[in-house]
């Protein structure tokens, strides 16, 4: 899924949730169904409301340009390669989502289609320049960075990260940058290392689920405790930036403990949250337990707004970084990324007060 790297020739294992036996009875014997074939029997059709509308006017102006520049520069972004349903949102905004220090990860986490490895390759020393030669060909206002983990190396990627920020920020002073970071496998003094003077608005780490999943959704080296740790730290570090994470409903988890986990991520000192649904990569990651209706994504839209999150964005099609440049911005006294020409992939009970106003002329 990164942009820099060639397709490497090995093995890529993903996290599966069960091996794939499948017996065969004798003549006239019955043939016993694999776990693969019963997972794909067991997968639950999308509902009705898992839709989005399509940017128009300027907006649709502006992804036509951002494609174009996409196509003749034969770039790749995570927007495109995870088939996100918000990218012609997103890249209508002026905002672009790129995967940086390769192409798998050295975690299997059972939710996340990254392939992964022991050992990847070396990260590439020419990445820092190519990424940020990414984002000016792009025509971007806001550009988010996202990493795989990479638990073999002494800091976990921090000082390649940290080069790679600076380098885009050096090239395109006037993009906003936010780093969707690992948790560096708990070490805080990579993290410190990596925070230090770095132009960024937004440090960004997914808690993923709630704590009580970690077991079953996440590899045996995660766990919401650390990330909460990170979330915390980097705020310590850094009290200029704002911090940002997201978590996935629809593994398992109960509506109590979304809230739960909500009032802990808020106690952690937490800015912006987005909640989304958890959707199966395919038919060997695991299965999609429930899928909440939209007017449950808004009630923990008011709840998270209750708990005093500066920005919010929950809702079926919301991914953890949905419409980042417009959560920056209502976190730092915007109109809500709810209420600014809505798709339908957040919502919210809250209208702007153009809106309201509107809707009382409306009715007069």
């Amino acid at each position: 899924m990164s942009f820099f790297y060639p397709l490497i020739t090995m093995e890529r294992r993903l996290p599966i949730i069960d091996s794939e036996t499948e017996v065969s009875g004798g003549c006239g014997s019955a043939t016993t169904i694999s776990p693969l074939n019963k997972r794909k029997k067991m997968r639950k059709r999308l509902p009705s409301w898992f839709k989005t509308s399509l940017p128009t006017g300027l907006a649709q102006s502006r992804y036509n340009e951002t494609k174009e520049n996409v196509l003749a520069h034969g770039l790749n972004t995570v927007c495109e390669e995870a088939r996100c349903p918000n990218v012609h949102d997103c890249w209508g905004r002026g905002t672009a989502t790129f995967m940086i220090a390769g192409e798998v990860c050295t975690r299997g986490c059972r939710f996340c289609a990254v392939g992964t490895v022991r050992t990847p390759s070396k990260l590439n020393p020419e990445e820092p320049r190519e990424l940020a030669d990414a984002v000016s060909k792009m025509g971007l206002s806001y550009a988010v960075i996202t990493v795989v983990n990479r638990d073999d190396l002494p800091d976990g990627g921090a000082i390649h990260y940290r080069d790679c920020i600076i380098e885009v920020a050096k090239n395109n002073p006037n993009v906003g940058l936010e780093l969707l970071c690992s948790d560096l496998d708990g070490n805080l003094e990579a993290l410190d290392a990596l925070l230090d003077g770095l132009p960024l608005r937004v440090f960004a780490h997914n808690v993923e689920c709630v704590p009580r999943l970690d077991i079953v959704v996440r590899d045996h080296r995660a766990s919401f405790v650390q990330s909460l740790e990170i979330l915390r730290t980097a705020k310590e570090i850094r009290p200029d930036l704002l911090t940002k994470t997201s978590l996935m409903v629809g593994l398992g988890e109960t509506d109590e403990e979304i809230i739960e986990a909500m009032e802990m991520i808020r106690g952690a000192g937490v800015d912006m949250i987005t909640l989304g649904q958890y959707l199966q990569p395919s038919f060997r990651h695991l299965p999609v337990d429930r899928f909440p209706e939209p007017d449950r994504f808004a009630d923990w839209d008011s709840f998270a707004r209750e708990l005093g999150f500066s920005a919010v964005a929950s809702g079926p099609l919301v991914r953890s970084s949905y419409r980042a440049g417009l959560l920056w911005e209502e976190a730092i006294g915007g109109e809500p990324v709810v209420t600014r020409d809505s798709t339908g992939s957040a919502v919210s009970r809250i209208l702007s007060s153009e809106r309201l106003v509107a809707a009382e002329v409306d009715n007069s």
